[in-house]
């Protein structure tokens, strides 16, 4: 019933099946279809805000019903890795909710996700409801006035798995900015951490008179200052994690007498310091590094509470589509938009590499060839550029972007150019609207060494005397 022309096929994954490419197909149906009903879904967060996606399906009967479960679950897949939530809201079809509970449920097939977004992130079990259209609850979003205060003495900080660099600003001007090594992914004693980002903050402090607030950001979930999951800690136990880590940053705000302190993840620090470089907003922030991380400021210019973990988000929906060894599900971002990506590719390009040479290696030894004009090499980055010319397509149905700004390892280089060129030779032939309206932008040299520590540095707001 459903028909996928794919134009531009990556030479290196000719089976690539483009998720924006099948859900429009799907949609045409849809729209042909006089039977057409509407559905609407709703997933809430633990504070009460809600995000809602309305939809057109089929029927839901024959041939029909197979093609409505794969648009929706993988909808649904998408939307709880871009905005989060423990309940999912099924309104106008009780038939498609209990297959989506089969579905998201402890032995089901997306049991990962249904532990990892009710216990993990939420605290509260994963429930998927089925309501009556009329019934369906609304959106209610909530969006965070965080950053963009450059007044007073701050500090900014941000956590990567190699370095953590940290930054003084006074009045939105960097006085002083470094990046000290270090190996947090595998120790077992969170004092490691705790060490190390306090030591951070003080050389920081020594360079201005006094200390207002403090802002960081880092890899993972935090929800109110809490750390929910952070790929910095997985060295340590479960209950170290909870009783150490978890209100990590509480203990440093109190070292710190109890200034303003707000961390955030660094995706949306990096689309927030990117929204404060161009003076817009509608900004979706994507870097291509060890794993792929997502950010996005509203067209307002705010922050949302979604989660934005566009590593889990699916874009390809073959039915062989790569798959990820923590979710265990196929066709993620993070199989097509990393170091693992490049990993994967090294292989089917006929490049010989020692199979247990480490992921940073492989792609340094990539880039190498690149640089020296290795066709081999030339057609890993045209895969990727592939991939991503239709998985932009596939985050404009989900976000409203203007623009759009790239970053992380992978795309430096000779190797990052051909990926964009790529990406928007896709865009500008299957879909010339959006390649019209969607900026793409790098950072620039000043922006790549203070951009994410001024934006830190500038997420909490100094209260003023009344």
């Amino acid at each position: 019933m459903l028909s996928v022309n794919v134009r531009h096929r990556p030479s290196l994954d000719p089976g690539f099946l483009p998720a924006s490419l099948w859900n429009r197909a799907y949609r045409k149906l849809v729209a042909e279809s006089d039977r057409a009903e509407d559905l609407v879904l709703t997933l809430e967060r633990q504070d009460g805000s809600r995000s809602e996606f309305a939809a057109r399906i089929l029927p839901h009967e024959g041939e029909a019903a197979a093609l409505n479960q794969t648009y929706l679950e993988r909808v649904v897949k998408f939307l709880l890795w871009q905005r989060g939530g423990y309940r999912l809201t099924v309104a106008g079809n009780p038939a498609l909710a209990a297959y989506l509970r089969s579905v998201y449920a402890p032995s089901g097939a997306r049991a990962f996700d249904f532990h990892f977004m009710g216990e993990t992130v939420y605290g509260l079990e994963f429930q998927v409801e089925s309501v009556p259209l009329r019934d369906a609850p609304g959106a209610a979003e909530t969006t965070l006035s965080l950053g963009r205060h450059l007044d007073g003495c701050r500090i900014g900080f941000d956590l990567g798995g190699s370095d953590r660099k940290c930054a003084a600003v006074i009045d939105g001007r960097v006085v002083h900015s470094e990046e000290i090594p270090w190996d947090p992914y595998f120790q077992k004693d969170p004092q490691y951490h705790y060490d190390g980002v306090l030591d951070s903050l003080r050389r920081a402090a020594e360079k201005m008179p006094r200390v207002d607030a403090i802002g960081g950001s880092s890899a993972g979930v935090y929800v109110g200052n809490e750390v929910r999951v952070a790929s910095l800690f997985r060295g340590v136990s479960k209950e170290d994690f909870d009783r150490r880590v978890r209100r990590m940053f509480f203990d440093l705000k109190k070292e710190w007498g109890n200034v303003p302190f707000e961390v955030a993840n660094d995706g949306e620090v990096t689309a927030l310091a990117g929204s404060m470089s161009l003076g817009d907003g509608a900004v979706l922030g994507i870097s291509m590094g060890t794993s792929q991380a997502g950010g996005y400021v509203t067209p307002e210019g705010t922050i949302t509470n979604w989660l934005n973990e566009l590593a889990f988000a699916p874009i390809d929906y073959a039915p062989q589509a790569h798959v990820d060894e923590w979710s265990r599900d196929g066709g993620v971002g993070a199989q097509y938009f990393s170091q693992q990506a490049v990993g994967r590719l090294v292989a089917p390009a006929g490049i010989d590499l020692p199979a247990d040479l480490p992921l940073p290696e492989k792609l340094v030894a990539v880039q190498e060839l690149m640089a020296k004009g290795d066709p081999r090499a030339l057609e890993i980055y045209n895969t990727i550029g592939t991939y991503f010319g239709y998985a932009i397509a596939h985050y404009a149905d989900f976000y409203e972007i203007r623009h759009l700004l790239l970053l992380g390892r992978v795309l430096s280089g000779r190797g990052g150019n051909r990926i964009i060129e790529v990406a928007q030779e896709v865009l500008a032939d299957e879909f010339p609207a959006l390649a019209e309206r969607v900026q793409v932008h790098t950072p620039n040299e000043a922006d790549k060494r203070h951009g994410q520590a001024v934006a830190a540095a500038s997420l909490p707001a100094i209260p003023r005397p009344a």
